[in-house]
């Protein structure tokens, strides 16, 4: 189920990907303040255009078959997954999980195991307190899905550090996905796609606010998926450049009256914890801690915030599967 008919789909998907390409080739040789640019430009182009499917897309309500809800009578779920794409991510990630634990919150912290160096003490760190670590691609570079063989031969070393690092979840860079290829990662989840979001490189979006099973019966895998459904903060105080959470609130009710999944995927990059004025890169924390605190209070005992990692066994248990497709069971 996607945004539209089948053959615009495949179409939209073989023109993204050759673009995908070249900019990932060039990308290196244009300084990021252009890059920056040259996103809002094509975003604030798109964003009239694809207004009847993004923030929200209607058809994405329809829960799962036989679906029951979510433990103890729950609403909706709540899940805070965050993305560490640099050096400068990394050396954040305490401040934000201390932000989240002050709140009552959990959260995933994804890093990318051959960009920068990933502290074994903070990854310690992260677990000890009751969050998670997962794999955020390998080194971050927008080639993962350029070739069958190369997929692959990353494939080894992910999987390697999902075992480095007692991880189940994973998700590509810049959400890139084929859903197919990722049955070669050893993993009970992966989080790379979306319910709607026509801004992201790789545009097509699974239309669900709820986990879905991928299962490949040729090679007797499967794992849970786990689309984010909020907008991502780069998008929207980077690229949009908003000075609110409004969009964000208004999806989350939204998600609420459905009795879906709010996933969100944020960047401790881009996060300022500063009272000083923001980077061409940045945004206050407070938004982000805003929207804690907004559905902390106004949908109080009525959601089950969760691990990326406990929700998918949660689905898994909920729809077993015939067989035992799981690496993670």
């Amino acid at each position: 189920m996607k945004y539209g008919k089948k053959s615009n789909i495949i179409e939209r998907f073989k023109k993204d990907k050759v673009i995908n390409k070249v900019y990932y080739y060039l990308k290196p040789f244009i300084p990021r303040a252009l890059q920056i640019a040259m996103r809002r430009k094509i975003v604030s182009m798109k964003r009239k255009k694809y207004s009847h499917i993004w923030p929200i897309l209607e058809s994405s309500r329809k829960p799962p078959k036989e679906w029951t809800g979510w433990p103890n009578n729950k609403k909706f779920a709540v899940v805070l997954t965050h993305d560490v794409d640099t050096q400068k991510g990394h050396d954040k990630c305490e401040l934000l999980l201390e932000l989240e634990n002050e709140i009552g919150f959990r959260s995933s912290f994804n890093f990318v195991p051959q960009r920068y160096g990933v502290s074994s003490e903070l990854l310690r760190f992260i677990t000890d307190k009751g969050f998670e670590v997962g794999v955020h691609g390998l080194i971050h570079d927008g080639k993962l899905y350029n070739s069958r063989e190369i997929f692959k031969e990353r494939a080894k070393l992910i999987n390697s550090y999902l075992r480095k690092w007692n991880s189940v979840g994973f998700r590509s860079p810049a959400m890139h996905h084929n859903l197919e290829w990722i049955h070669d990662l050893d993993i009970l989840y992966d989080a790379s796609t979306f319910d709607t979001d026509p801004f992201e490189p790789q545009s097509d979006g699974v239309a669900t606010i709820y986990p879905f099973w991928v299962v490949n019966s040729m090679t007797n895998s499967a794992y849970v998926e786990l689309p984010y459904t909020l907008c991502q903060d780069f998008t929207l105080f980077i690229i949009m450049q908003e000075k609110n959470i409004n969009i964000w609130k208004r999806k989350v009710d939204w998600i609420v009256k459905n009795g879906g999944m709010v996933l969100v995927n944020t960047h401790p990059d881009y996060m300022n914890f500063d009272t000083n004025k923001t980077g061409l890169e940045e945004y206050p924390a407070k938004y982000y801690e805003e929207l804690l605190i907004f559905i902390q209070k106004r949908y109080s005992q009525e959601y089950f915030c969760a691990l990326p990692k406990e929700i998918a066994e949660f689905f898994a248990k909920s729809f077993p599967l015939k067989q035992n497709y799981l690496k993670h069971s």
